[in-house]
């Protein structure tokens, strides 16, 4: 399941469709920036984006951020909040390419952590991985470790 847009979405979604898997784009309406990706077998449309957001958060095993702008940071936030109070069922983030993500982690440390903003449990919440391998060798692990 993607945000169903050009790119890296597209990309994820062209291996699953490739595959013969499912491929789930959320697109959203926007008026000039995202259009959707040709290769969704289930292709979604939305107004806004909170609605976007839930229907992404709602039936995820797992969330893997790409590097991206401002909409990534945002869905990251959101998804992280949410996971931090636990307002959905637990899952691991993952953040793909340790040296696009982890300026903003080493500056949550020197920030955010030593002025008593977050707490050191809300940085273990994300994983910073370089390649999808890791991502699939971490669930891999944790399905050995929690077998419901």
């Amino acid at each position: 399941m993607t945000g169903g847009g050009p790119g890296l979405m597209e990309a994820a979604n062209r291996r699953a469709y490739n595959a013969g898997g499912i491929s789930v784009g959320l697109n959203i309406q926007l008026p000039h920036e995202q259009t959707a990706n040709p290769f969704q077998t289930h292709s979604l449309s939305f107004r806004y984006f909170f609605t976007r957001k839930l229907m992404l958060v709602r039936y995820a095993k797992a969330f893997v951020l790409l590097p991206g702008g401002i909409g990534t940071l945002d869905e990251l936030a959101e998804v992280w909040v949410l996971v931090q109070t636990s307002k959905v069922h637990p899952f691991p983030i993952f953040a793909l390419d340790r040296g696009y993500w982890g300026g903003l982690l080493a500056w949550m440390r020197q920030s955010m952590l030593t002025t008593r903003a977050i707490s050191p449990s809300d940085l273990e919440l994300i994983t910073l991985v370089n390649s999808p391998e890791e991502v699939l060798e971490s669930l891999s692990g944790l399905s050995r470790h929690n077998p419901s």
